[in-house]
């Protein structure tokens, strides 16, 4: 992992840690990843659904700014759903799709 993606995710691990100590969210009571991968699932959904929003297909109001931060939410459950995973995402993303660049001229 990029030493920028490996600082970003134990931000992102740390701040989960202080989140779920000042809410008392027990993320143990389950399957190593299992809270991590509902919170990935959860945070989609309320991305889709701002989405939804900015396309005009969905009630409330669009906001550009609310579009940004559910797919920060998106992104920082991922990156703890790979470490309670143990999936190195760097080598996984290597794997499945920067390869295609060491294919070009």
């Amino acid at each position: 992992m990029s030493l920028a993606l490996k600082a970003l995710q134990a931000d992102i691990l740390r701040i989960s840690d202080i989140y779920a100590r000042e809410h008392g969210i027990d993320r143990d009571k389950a399957a190593a990843g299992d809270w991590a991968l509902l919170k990935v699932q959860e945070e989609l959904g309320e991305l889709v659904a701002e989405h939804l929003r900015m396309s005009g297909r969905a009630r409330g109001a669009a906001d550009a700014g609310k579009l940004g931060d559910e797919a920060a939410d998106v992104l920082g459950m991922l990156l703890i759903y790979c470490k309670a995973a143990d999936i190195d995402i760097e080598a996984a993303m290597q794997r499945k799709w920067l390869h295609w660049l060491d294919k070009q001229p």
